[in-house]
């Protein structure tokens, strides 16, 4: 078994100790509610008494429910017109009565009663309100008013016509009332303000009251062994916000201080250490580490951001993204381990740190899949519902768990929905990142393997043998890599980019050379030139990929793919002719081992597909020796010392490479002539 070490270098600790010093700044100062409980089980400490007065929260689904009926009631809102009751009594006073001047005080009072309550116009179809009661605005000041309280048209002319009638008793009333218009005089004073009705109604929508009942100090809230009820529940997530929220820590700060220090210094020591077990190739590049502790820490200050706004806004906020942050550059193997220690902080910040935590794990866990398949224009929204999918079932659990009684969670399920689609509009940040820590994204690599890159299809043109035998190398470096868990796409555009400085002198080499060209390019040179002119692929190939902007992590291959191998073929001829032994240096590659399992892949490859051409023997036998024998020659040589790759992953790779040659060298049947 590989044995793990701790990497050497200073600048890793120097980070982490950074990192530490982040979380503890943002760690919460107040007290911890140390109790875990679940409605319909029993409660399994000792009796909790309320240490403080606090109030009693709605639920979310009471809250709603409050909204939804406060919503559908509207209560019409009124303007009372002095001006409008001034000219009625001023024409009460000019009406003509002659002979029945004693009328005239009973008219008046009428008309003042009347207009005392107020008169709103006759109901229609089209303006008739399903409401009992009314806002009245007078001297600006807004009296709620029953309806039935108030005159219309109609009532008041009933009411002013009884009135004269009670003091006039005659038969001769009604023609008296008619001749001299008396109901002529009787106008609306009460005028409907549709905007002020508006803004009344959106206010009391608005301002819902988030609490009902109130807890005193001392007040048991819970027994010890009381099975939580929903009552229960309720007062208990109400006390526990209000001690998180407002309880000091009332023990010597230091203490506070230490046992923060120690949260996030445990967060920080499991990052380091599912790195070191899972992808300890990250300490070897400093930029591949500085971008793990940023993505950590930048999502670590996020969340006591939101949560300090609002717990509720922690559902909005769109933690897959992390995942996809990290798996644009890394395989799964670091991306899961990093993107389960980067939720950590949920489960000390938020409220619902558990239903939070599982929520974010599986909408983070999909992301990771689903954007390897859906990941290009419009199908990038496909991937923001399966994230919401997972993310809303998991968030229904917690709901069924708690005994869902008529679902009203929308607002939650809301955030959800739109957390997962600024995961996938955000996403386009990994480009600047990309930029900023000098990173190659998987989306370089995968448009880098596009041969229409100006740099292979001057490979094509100018050395189309060594672009086929690299299209080859391209396709056995992918089998062998993800039969591993290797980095694909990597392996790919390594395998594909490594022999582009043969496009410089194709002649020299055999597999661009032809028949019709009549003489061998080493014809008559010495075999220390022609080892020269092949090694110089090499330094040549690294020219081309500097001007064609290849990134580093590409050119590796370039630089590696040969190690510091000799060219066995003129340095064989150069012994057996006399030539020095030990006079190796004009026939030695001076490139560097290779460093990581896809460039040591690559490499052997290379080797097995130039050289399996000159194989006579095909059959399932030779290929097993003779793959065999290149793989230990690679080793005697020392070329796999520096690489990652271990015994085991080295022997799975020669049994696929294997099966590899068998299906491309397979025998072919062979025709039979027609006979005459």
């Amino acid at each position: 078994m590989e044995r793990v070490t701790f990497p050497a270098n200073r600048n890793i600790y120097l980070l982490l100790l950074a990192l530490v010093a982040v979380l503890l700044v943002i760690m919460p100062r107040g007290g911890k509610f140390n109790y875990d409980y679940k409605k319909g089980s029993p409660w399994a400490y000792e009796t909790l008494v309320s240490q403080f007065d606090f109030p009693i929260l709605k639920t979310d689904e009471q809250i709603q429910s409050e909204m939804d009926a406060a919503g559908s009631s509207v209560i019409p809102y009124y303007r009372y017109s002095e001006q409008v009751v001034t000219q009625a009594m001023k024409s009460a006073d000019e009406i003509s009565l002659a002979g029945h001047e004693n009328l005239r005080p009973i008219l008046s009072r009428s008309l003042n009663f009347i207009y005392t309550r107020g008169v709103m116009p006759d109901m229609t179809k089209d303006n008739k309100n399903n409401t009992n009661v009314i806002l009245v605005q007078r001297d600006k000041r807004a009296t709620r008013l029953p309806i039935e309280d108030v005159y219309t048209v109609s009532s008041a002319t009933s009411k002013l016509i009884s009135d004269i009638k009670r003091a006039y008793p005659r038969n001769d009333a009604d023609s008296l009332i008619t001749a001299t218009g008396m109901l002529d005089i009787i106008t609306p004073n009460l005028f409907y303000d549709k905007e002020s009705t508006d803004l009344v109604h959106a206010q009391s929508v608005d301002y819902i009251s988030t609490t009902q009942g109130f807890v005193t100090a001392g007040q048991t809230i819970v027994s010890s062994g009381e099975i939580i009820t929903s009552e229960v529940e309720q007062m208990l997530d109400s006390y526990k916000k209000e001690f998180e929220s407002s309880m000091s820590y009332s023990g010597p700060k230091v203490f506070l201080w230490l046992g923060n220090a120690i949260i996030a210094f445990v967060i920080v020591l499991l990052l380091l250490l599912s790195l070191m077990y899972s992808a300890n190739e990250v300490f070897r590049d400093p930029k591949e580490f500085y971008y793990i502790v940023f993505i950590v820490a930048l999502a670590a200050v996020l969340t006591f951001i939101f949560e300090k706004l609002n717990t509720r806004l922690l559902y909005l906020m769109p933690f897959p993204v992390f995942a996809m942050y990290l798996q644009a550059f890394f395989s799964k193997r670091v991306v899961i381990p990093v993107y389960t220690v980067l939720l950590l902080p949920l489960l000390i910040f938020a409220h619902d740190g558990t239903e939070l935590f599982t929520i974010f794990m599986a909408g983070g866990f999909v992301a990771v899949f689903s954007y390897e398949y859906f990941n290009k224009g419009w199908s990038q929204f496909i991937t923001a519902f399966i994230i919401f999918a997972v993310e809303a079932l998991a968030y229904l659990g917690f709901k069924f768990i708690n005994d869902i009684q008529g679902f009203t969670g929308m607002g939650k399920m809301a955030f959800l929905l739109i957390g997962a689609l600024i995961s996938v509009a955000v996403y386009q940040f990994v480009y600047l990142f990309e930029k900023i820590f000098s990173l190659v994204s998987r989306q370089r690599l995968a448009d880098l393997c596009d041969t229409n890159n100006p740099l292979l299809v001057n490979l094509s043109h100018k050395a189309p043998g060594t672009f086929q035998h690299s299209l080859q190398v391209m396709n056995m470096s992918e089998a062998a890599a993800r039969s591993i868990g290797a980095d694909v796409t990597l392996a790919r555009a390594g395998a594909l980019y490594h022999d582009i400085g043969k496009s410089v002198n194709p002649l020299c080499f055999i597999e661009n050379q032809t028949t019709a060209l009549g003489k061998d390019y080493h014809e008559h040179l010495s075999y220390e030139q022609s080892s020269h002119d092949i090694i110089s692929h090499v330094s040549d190939g690294v020219e081309l990929a500097k001007k064609g902007g290849l990134p580093g992590i590409v050119q590796d291959f370039i630089t590696s793919h040969h190690g510091t191998s000799i060219t066995g073929y003129f340095y064989n001829k150069y012994v057996n002719e006399g030539g020095d032994p030990d006079n190796v240096a004009p026939f030695q590659y001076k490139g560097h081992k290779p460093t990581t399992k896809e460039q040591s892949i690559v490499m052997l490859c290379d080797s097995l597909e130039a050289a399996s051409r000159s194989l006579k023997d095909t059959t399932p036998e030779a290929f097993d020796k003779f793959v065999d024998n290149m793989v230990a020659s690679k080793s005697r040589q020392g070329q796999f010392d520096d690489s990652d790759l271990t015994l085991k992953e080295l022997e799975i790779i020669k049994k696929v490479l294997k099966d590899y040659l068998r299906q491309i060298y397979h025998e072919r049947i062979e025709y039979p002539k027609r006979e005459r």
